[in-house]
């Protein structure tokens, strides 16, 4: 799935950004809030769907609607620019399979130092007991 089809299924809002600013901050609506309605959205196929709620589970609001928020640049073209390329990124991420694990086993030399670790422990614990 191109990431770049789901445009028609988002929506943007803007508001004033929060936090230290100056006399901008007050009155110019630059914070970019993108949301992406998950369960309703025309574009996804169940099998998608499924995946994305599952990898994005408590990134989710009850409704099942993703929301992205950006308030770092000074202009809302480029919060919305910024927060839109965040979701670009989050569905790439969710749609990457996942490689499969190669089992390995501990080197020999590893577990020797491993249990000459324990050895040298218990030697020491051993070491502060009272003596009868």
């Amino acid at each position: 799935m191109d990431a770049t089809q789901l445009q028609p299924d988002i929506q943007y809002r803007f508001s004033r950004s929060g936090g230290a600013g100056g006399q901008n901050v007050n009155k110019v609506a630059t914070k970019a809030e993108l949301r992406f309605d998950v369960r309703h959205s025309t574009l996804l196929t169940d099998n998608e769907r499924a995946i994305l709620e599952e990898k994005w589970a408590n990134k989710l609001t009850t409704d099942g609607e993703l929301v992205l928020t950006h308030q770092t640049e000074r202009t809302q073209l480029a919060n919305k620019e910024k927060v839109t390329k965040k979701f670009y990124r989050l569905i790439e991420q969710a749609f990457m399979p996942v490689k499969a694990r190669k089992k390995t086993r501990p080197s020999k030399a590893v577990v020797a130092k491993r249990l000459a670790s324990k050895k040298r422990k218990s030697e020491v614990k051993e070491g502060r007991k009272k003596v009868l």
